[in-house]
């Protein structure tokens, strides 16, 4: 159950703090920019099966790739596409924090 609640806390919960405590102006808009990162699951349809819960996306899926995660690092270096890296690393931080609680879990 804290598995759970913290992976989907952070996709959801961390972008309205985000937007709230950074982006007050235009808040609403940012948060929805933010919660769009959760579409970068589009890759988890070209997996067999699709979802499994015991399954660590990162460095799994194309998208979950360490490359990947290197281009959204590199997005916060540019003003225009810095809250769309800003969306893929929180993105990436829930599926890091999931994967963690099934590395706890197999010891």
């Amino acid at each position: 159950m804290l598995r759970f609640a913290l992976h989907y806390g952070i996709h959801f919960l961390v972008p309205v703090a985000v937007g709230l405590l950074f982006f007050k102006s235009k808040k609403w808009y940012i948060i929805l920019i933010l919660w769009a990162g959760i579409l970068l699951d589009i890759d988890h349809l070209w997996a067999d099966p699709i979802f499994d819960s015991n399954r660590c996306s990162i460095n799994f899926h194309p998208l979950h790739s360490y490359w990947a995660i290197a281009v959204y690092f590199a997005l916060l270096f540019f003003k225009r596409v810095r809250i769309f890296g800003i969306a893929a690393l929180i993105h990436m931080l829930a599926d890091a924090t999931d994967c963690l609680f099934l590395a706890l879990q197999s010891e």
